[in-house]
C-alpha cells in the first residue's frame, strides 16, 4: 500500500517498532509517499531504525502549511537538520533526539513562530545556540541536550515568558550565566549541568520564582551561592554539586519549603550546617560531601533519615555516631584549634576541586557512548507527594487481601491512590537495618533513571520508623510467574520481545547517563510485564552505582545464587559484566523454562552445562517442549534457536573480559527477534 494514497490522512503513528529503510536509500524513502498527504498534521515515526537522513523536501510542498507535529526521536537518523524545515510555518512540536544528526542548528528555525517544542537531545550537533531561539514567543520546551555545543548561554533565553523547561546539559559550553538569563518568572525547569559554565550565580537568579528544578552541577561556577536563593519557595530539586562554591550555606535556605533534593556535594563551602535547614519537612535527599564544612550536623526532621554519604570529607564536622564524625564537644565552649581546622578545610578544598577536574575529564570521554536510547527523559523528575495516611487508605490498612509479593525485605502491596491510580507499594521492613539502606540505595538509583523498560517511582515516604516505594503497578506480575506457573505460557515471539525490553533496559543503566548502574540481582522475579506485556526491570535494593573511574567495586552482598557471576561469588567483584552473566542466564532460563537453581544443577552441573551437552543435535531436549507443540511455522529455526544460545554462552564467559557488552546483546537479540518474525510471516 503507498501511503501517499491516504489523500485525507491528518495522523500517523508508527512509534517503537522495528522499522527500517530501504538500504539502498540514504534518506527515509517512505515519507517522500507521505509528501502527497495534504492535510497531513502530526508524524510520529520514534523508537524504529531507520537510520538514514531526513529527506531535502521536508519543508517544502503540502507540508508547509499542514504539518504540526513532527516526532522521529530514536531512529538513528543521520546526516544534518534540514535547513527547510524553518518553512513549516505551522509546526509546534519537533522532536529528533537520540539520533545520530551533526552539523549545527539552523539559525532560520528561530522564524518557527508557533513552534512550542524543540527536541535535539542525545545527537553530535555542535557549533553554538543560535540566539534567533529566542525569537520564539509561544516555545514551551528547549531541550538539546548531549551534544557537542559550544560557545555562550544566550542570554536573551530569559525572554520568551512561555518557556517553561531549558536543558543545555552535557554539551561544552563556555560562558557565564548572564543575569539576564533568570528574566522569566514563569520558567520551572532549568538544566546547565555538565558544561563548562565559570563566574558566579547572579542575584538576579531570585527573580525565576516558579523555578521546580535547577541543575547546574559539573561547572566551575565560584564565589558564594546568592542569598537570593531562598526567594524560589517552590523549588523542588537543586544540585550545585562539582563545582567551586564557596564561603557558607546561605542562611535563606530555610525558606525554600518545597526543597525535596538538595546537593552541594564537592564544592568549596565553609562554615556551619544552618540548623533551620531541619524545618525543611519535605526534603528527602541531603548531601554536602566533600566541602570544608564545621560545626554540628543538625538532628531532628529530615536530617533522621539522612545517612554518613551525605556528609564525609568534611573532617571538621561534628554530631551523632552515625554520620562517622566526631563527637560534638557540648560541655566546653573552648573552641577547636585554628590550626587543625584550617589544615581540615584545606585537605577538603583540595579533594573538592581534584574531583571536579576528574569529573571534567570523564564527561568529554564517556559522555557520548550511549546512543540508541527509547524515549526517555533523563533528567531527575518530580515525584507526587504522598503521605503515609494516603498509603494506609489506599491499602485498606495494609489489608493482606491487597498483598501481592513477598520478600526478604519487605512486602508489595496493591494499592488505589486518591486519584482512582492503582499503583504498588513497597513496604521496608523496619526491623531489619539493611532493609533500610537498601531502601536509601533504591531511591539513589530511582531517582537519577528512567526509561521505559525500568518500573517507575511514582513517590517515596520515610521517616525513622517506615520506609515505604509507591511504583507503577505492573498488573501482569513477574517474569517468573509466567516461566514457571503451570497455567501461565509465553509462546516464542513474547519471550523474544521480553528479552530485548530487559536488554534495553540493562545497556541504558551501563551507559545511558551519568552514572553507571550495576543491577546486581537481574532474575525473573525481578523483571515485571505491564498489561501490554512490556517487560520492565525492577528492584534495585542491592545495586550499585559506579563511576566512570571506578567501573569495578567490592561488595559483600550477595545476590542470588545460580544467576551470579565466578567473579561475584568468590572476590565480590561487581562490575557491568556481572550483570551481561546473570543476562545469559536468564536468556536460558527464558528459553528452556529451566530455573538455574532446579533440583536437577547440583555440585558443578549447572543450566549452562546442561544445555552445553544437549547442544547441537538434541535441541529437543533443552528447549520448552511447550514451544514444540505449535506449528512449525510458529517455531523458530533450528539455526536462529542456536544464535540465541550462542548469545547467551558469549554472556556467561567465565573471565569477564570476554563477555561482550550489554550494547551489543541488545543490537543482536533486535536481529534475532526481526529475523523470526520475518520468517513467521514468509512461512
Amino acid at each position: 500500500m503507498n501511503l501517499g494514497n491516504l489523500q485525507q490522512l491528518q495522523f500517523i503513528s508508527l512509534q517503537i517498532n522495528q522499522l527500517t529503510n530501504d538500504p539502498s536509500m540514504r534518506e527515509l524513502s517512505f515519507l517522500t509517499s507521505l509528501s502527497n498527504c495534504k492535510y497531513l498534521k502530526t508524524v510520529q515515526i520514534g523508537g524504529n531504525q531507520f537510520n538514514a537522513s531526513l529527506p531535502k523536501f521536508l519543508g517544502s510542498g503540502n507540508w508547509s502549511f499542514s504539518l504540526e507535529n513532527f516526532i522521529a526521536a530514536n531512529n538513528g537518523i543521520t546526516g544534518n537538520i534540514p535547513t527547510n524545515f524553518s518553512n513549516l510555518r505551522n509546526l509546534g512540536w519537533l522532536s529528533l533526539g537520540y539520533n545520530k544528526l551533526i552539523g549545527t542548528i539552523p539559525p532560520d528555525l528561530g522564524n518557527l513562530r508557533k513552534l512550542q517544542m524543540l527536541k535535539l537531545d542525545n545527537n553530535n550537533i555542535d557549533g553554538i545556540i543560535p540566539t534567533s531561539l529566542c525569537n520564539l514567543e509561544n516555545m514551551f520546551i528547549i531541550s538539546l541536550s548531549q551534544n557537542q555545543l559550544s560557545g555562550e548561554v544566550p542570554s536573551c533565553f530569559g525572554n520568551p515568558s512561555s518557556l517553561r523547561e531549558l536543558s543545555l546539559d552535557s554539551n561544552v559550553l563556555i560562558s557565564s550565566i548572564p543575569p539576564t538569563f533568570w528574566r522569566n518568572k514563569d520558567i520551572s525547569v532549568v538544566n546547565l549541568s555538565s558544561n563548562f559554565l565559570n563566574g558566579s550565580l547572579a542575584l538576579e537568579m531570585g527573580n525565576s520564582r516558579s523555578l521546580q528544578i535547577l541543575h547546574l552541577s559539573g561547572n566551575r561556577f565560584s564565589g558564594q551561592i546568592p542569598s537570593t536563593i531562598g526567594q524560589l519557595q517552590n523549588l523542588v530539586i537543586l544540585s550545585l554539586s562539582m563545582n567551586m562554591l564557596d564561603r557558607p550555606i546561605p542562611k535563606s535556605f530555610e525558606d525554600l519549603v518545597s526543597l525535596e533534593y538538595l546537593d552541594l556535594s564537592r564544592n568549596k563551602l565553609s562554615g556551619m550546617i544552618p540548623m533551620s535547614l531541619r524545618n525543611l519537612e519535605h526534603l528527602m535527599y541531603f548531601n554536602v560531601s566533600y566541602n570544608g564544612l564545621m560545626g554540628e550536623i543538625p538532628d531532628g526532621g529530615p536530617f533522621v533519615n539522612f545517612t554518613a554519604e551525605s556528609f564525609m570529607g568534611n573532617p571538621a564536622l561534628c554530631g551523632a555516631s552515625r554520620f562517622h564524625v566526631m563527637q560534638c564537644r557540648v560541655s566546653s565552649p573552648k573552641r577547636p584549634k585554628k590550626k587543625r581546622v584550617v589544615t581540615f578545610v584545606l585537605a577538603s578544598v583540595a579533594s573538592g576541586v581534584a574531583m571536579t577536574s576528574i569529573f571534567i575529564v570523564w564527561l568529554l570521554k564517556y559522555r557520548k557512548r550511549s546512543r540508541e536510547l527509547p524515549l526517555v527523559d533523563t533528567f531527575v523528575q518530580v515525584h507526587m507527594r504522598i503521605s503515609y495516611h494516603d498509603i494506609a487508605q489506599g491499602t485498606n490498612n495494609f489489608d493482606e487481601a491487597n498483598l501481592i509479593g513477598r520478600g526478604s525485605l519487605g512486602l508489595v502491596y496493591k494499592g488505589t491512590l486518591a486519584d482512582g491510580k492503582v499503583v504498588a507499594i513497597k513496604v521496608f521492613n523496619a526491623e531489619m537495618q539493611h532493609a533500610f539502606r537498601s531502601f536509601d540505595v533504591e531511591c539513589q538509583v530511582l531517582r537519577s533513571i528512567r526509561h521505559r523498560n525500568l518500573v517507575k517511582v511514582i513517590s517515596s515516604c520515610a521517616n525513622f520508623d517506615y520506609k515505604v516505594l509507591v511504583l507503577e503497578y505492573m498488573p501482569n506480575e513477574s517474569l517468573d510467574r509466567w516461566l514457571h506457573s503451570p497455567d501461565k505460557f509465553l509462546d516464542l515471539t513474547q519471550r523474544l520481545k521480553v528479552m530485548v525490553d530487559v536488554a534495553s533496559a540493562m545497556e541504558y543503566l551501563h551507559g545511558g547517563h551519568l552514572f553507571v548502574v550495576v543491577h546486581c540481582d537481574l532474575k525473573p522475579s525481578n523483571i515485571l510485564l505491564d498489561g501490554d506485556m512490556v517487560a520492565k526491570v525492577s528492584d534495585f535494593g542491592i545495586s550499585k552505582l559506579l563511576t566512570a573511574e571506578t567501573l569495578i567495586a567490592h561488595t559483600k552482598t550477595l545476590g542470588t545464587i545460580g544467576y551470579m557471576a565466578p567473579e561475584y561469588g568468590s572476590e565480590g567483584k561487581i562490575s557491568t559484566k556481572g550483570d551481561v552473566y546473570r543476562f545469559g542466564i536468564l536468556l536460558m532460563e527464558t528459553l528452556t523454562r529451566k530455573s538455574p537453581v532446579d533440583d536437577l544443577f547440583v555440585g558443578d552441573f549447572t543450566l549452562k552445562k546442561w544445555i552445553c551437552q544437549s547442544l547441537p543435535n538434541r535441541m529437543v531436549d533443552v528447549v520448552d517442549i511447550n514451544l514444540f507443540s505449535l506449528d512449525d511455522e510458529n517455531f523458530m529455526s533450528k539455526e536462529s534457536f542456536k544464535s540465541i544460545m550462542e548469545l547467551a554462552f558469549e554472556c556467561t564467559n567465565d573471565l569477564p573480559h570476554e563477555r561482550i557488552s550489554m550494547e551489543d546483546v541488545n543490537v543482536r537479540l533486535k536481529k534475532i527477534l526481526t529475523q523470526f518474525l520475518q520468517n513467521v510471516m514468509t512461512n
